[in-house]
Formats: C-alpha cells, structure tokens, sequence
C-alpha cells in the first residue's frame, strides 16, 4: 500500500532527500519555539508596517490639517524601534524553520532566487528611508512632498518585502508545485499568496489600531504639550476604531484563505484552532465597539480584556499556522524519510564496495614475497625471527639452507622433521596452507638474507 503511494506521489512530486542529522533539541521544543518566536516577531513586523502606513495616511491627511501631521510624527518615531525588534525578533523562527524543515524552506529559496536574496537590501533601503524620514522632519517641513515621497517609497517597500516571505513560505507546503514554478512571480500566483496577503495587511492595522490606544493613553505621555487640539479620547477612539474595521475585514478575509489552502493540510484540529480563536475575537470586538459608542470614562473599561483575547487570538491563529504546516508536509517528510533511508543504504554499500575493490587492487600490486610475509606474520612469527634464534632456528638458516630450492622448503614445511636436538619438533603446516600460501611463503623465506 505504501509503496504504491510512493511511486503515485513520486513520479508527481519532487522527493529529495534529507540531510541526516539529529535535530539540537526535541522536535516538540523547536515547534514551541518556532510558533512563540514567530508571534513575538510578527507582532513588530505588524506595528512596522501597519505604523507606516498610518504615517503616511496622517502626514498626507496633515497637509490640511496641522493635527494630523503632529500625530504622524508621533507615529514615525516608533517606526524605527519596531522595525529594529522586528529583525532581531526575526532571528529565532528564520533558525526554527530552517533546522525543523531544511528541505523545503531551502527548496523554496532556491525556487524564488534572486527575490529571496533581495530581501536584504529591500530591507536596508526601507530602513534607512525611515530613518530619513524620521530626521528630515524639520529639515523638509516645507518641502512635504519630497518628505512623503520618502515616506511612500519606505511604505511601498515595506508592503512588498511580506510578497516575498509568504510567497516563499506558500510554496514550501506544496512539493507538488516546484517542477511548475518558473521564478518568484510565478509563484507568487499560486492560490493562497494574495488571501494571506490581505489577511496580514489587516492585521498589521489592527494591531496597529491598539497599539495607537495605549500609546496615546499612557500616563506618563505628555499629551496636551504634544496635540493643541486632539483630546486623548479622540485618539483612542480613532485607535479602536481602526482595530475594529481592520477586524472586521479579516473576518471576511479568513474563510476565503482557508478556503484557498489545499486540503492536504485541513484537519479537525486546525479547523477547532482557527475557529476558536476567531470566536475568542468576536467578544473584543463587541467590547471595542461599545467603546467607541460611550463616552470619554468608559473608552478604556475593557481594554485589558480586549487586548487578552485578541492576544490568544493570535496565538490560537499562529498555532494553526504551525498545524496546518505540520499536516500539509506531513506525507512528503514520510516520502523524504524513506528516500534519506534508500540513500543511505546505498551510500554505504558503495563506500564498502569501493574499499573492497580498494583493497582487492592494494592485494593485487603486493609481490609473491610481500604476500609471503603476511602468511609468515600469520603461521610462522611466533616461533621463527628473521636472524635470531626464538623457539625455532632463525629464518636465514632456512634460506641459507634451501637456496634455489623453493619446492624442497615447501615440503619441509608441510611435512617437517627433527633434525637439530637443541630444537624442539616443528609442527607441519600440510593442512594449514594451499599450494598459494606455499608458494607465497617460500618466496619470502628464500628473499632473508
């Protein structure tokens, strides 16, 4: 049954084989890691981008109402810090997902070529436009367009570098796609990408969207020095109401990215994860909503609530992530296995193969004498030594003794006497050694001089 399957999946999808080498920690550990290290990441790279793009949004807004421009530069200066947790952060899951799954995170790198490698200076670039950005600010505060320009070319990148991630993490789930792809935009065509894309942008604003409430709330935040005209409740209502429309969207979002992901990978224990943590969602919704429709003493009644649910929210939808992962390839990393195994046995049979052949060629270029000595090693060295005298006479008394006369040594051999009585009886080697072994050993004996 397996081995039918084997060949139907294989003659369909590439099966490489692995590389064979113990994981540094327990699996269950590095998936521990992998999904905590990822959510602890994403949520950066959420306040990153959903951060600029609301920048832009408010300086563009600003350029007619001075309120909007203040509240951008606020903004803007927790870009840069984001952006900095955001890749150290990153560090962790990038080496997770590289040791659990080499072969199809590499396979998928290698598929999308020079886009993956452009990841680093698209980051770099986006980077040091926000800290242009941010520094310019007085400096271009007269010249707002090329000041926005930076602003839009920084957001541009940073909404096209997530393209390339998910495409690249799209595409290790489906084996059966890499003999079809032709490059990273090929890829990126693949159903899924653009549902996932979607979803992240909205998410990135709706995080962003609380983020802006506490930000703004905080006590020790001089917010009346700051805004001349905003009130703190304004702000946190523009917050919750943007957490609240971005949720919203990714509410009708989600069942199309699941409904797009190949079945391969659904299960019953991905689709209670998803749906819980989407129902978890729905009361801190209703508390958000409630928010924005009081008044000013009761805008941060339940925020704490509403920041524990969306939190096990995500962590819920970060784990169903990981389980959908683990079911998709689950048949493929089988098919890896068996293929490493069969790589293996066969590895190891043509490295004994070779040393056979190595030392059946070694045996081959030795000389009569040179195999003769090993024969004496192995029957003779324990009672004769080349000149001196052991249990028996010395070897070049033999040699000394039948000198050009191989055939008489070999009798003697085979059949000896006792000639001298200060020596004891020598044993005969008839049974011991063929007519080679003879012929070899009387070789040796008779080349001592």
């Amino acid at each position: 049954m397996f081995s039918s399957l084997f060949i139907a999946l294989q003659n369909a999808t590439p099966v490489p084989k692995d590389i064979p080498l113990p994981l540094p920690l327990p699996e269950w550990l590095l998936v521990v890691i992998l999904v905590v290290s990822f959510l602890v990441h994403i949520l950066f790279v959420n306040l990153m981008v959903g951060g600029s793009l609301l920048t832009l949004w408010s300086q563009i807004k600003g350029l007619k109402h001075k309120e909007y421009d203040i509240l951008a530069h606020e903004i803007a200066n927790t870009i840069t810090v984001n952006k900095s947790m955001a890749v150290v952060m990153g560090i962790a899951p990038l080496l997770s997902i590289n040791v659990l799954y080499t072969v199809y995170f590499y396979s998928a790198n290698a598929l999308t070529g020079l886009m993956w490698l452009a990841v680093i200076p698209l980051v770099t670039v986006a980077f040091l436009l926000t800290y242009l950005h941010k520094y310019t600010w007085r400096v271009l505060e007269h010249h707002k367009a090329i000041h926005i320009s930076i602003l839009a070319l920084a957001v541009a990148i940073f909404l096209f570098i997530p393209f390339i991630f998910l495409t690249n993490i799209n595409l290790m789930l489906f084996p059966e796609k890499w003999a079809l792809v032709k490059g990273f935009f090929s890829a990126m065509t693949l159903p899924n990408v653009f549902p996932r894309y979607f979803h992240f942008i909205f998410a990135s604003l709706s995080i962003t969207g609380l983020f802006l409430h506490w930000y703004m709330g905080r006590k020790n935040y001089p917010f009346s020095s700051v805004f001349p005209s905003f009130t703190r409740y304004e702000l946190k209502k523009k917050g919750y109401s943007l957490t609240l429309v971005a949720s919203v969207v990714q509410f009708l979002i989600g069942p199309l990215v699941l409904l797009t992901l190949p079945s391969k990978g659904l299960g019953w224990n991905l689709i209670l994860v998803i749906f819980t943590g989407a129902a978890l969602a729905i009361p801190a919704m209703w508390m958000m909503w409630k928010g924005i429709k009081g008044d000013e003493t009761t805008i941060d009644k339940d925020f704490k609530k509403v920041l524990l649910l969306m939190t096990v929210t995500v962590v819920f939808m970060g784990s169903g992530r990981q389980i959908y992962r683990a079911n998709a390839l689950d048949k493929h990393r089988t098919l890896v296995q068996v293929k490493t195994a069969e790589f293996q046995k066969l590895k190891k049979a043509a490295i004994a193969k070779n040393k056979l052949s190595l030392a059946q060629e070694n045996t081959a270029n030795l000389s009569e004498a040179d195999k003769g000595q090993k024969v004496f090693n192995q029957n003779c060295a324990a009672c004769h030594k080349p000149h001196d005298k052991l249990v028996g006479p010395p070897v070049t008394e033999m040699a000394s003794l039948y000198k050009d006369n191989p055939s008489g040594l070999q009798n003697w051999i085979k059949k000896p006497g006792k000639k001298r009585p200060d020596y004891p009886q020598m044993p005969g080697f008839d049974a011991q050694l063929n007519q080679e072994q003879l012929d070899q050993l009387s070789a040796y004996i008779l080349t001592i001089k």
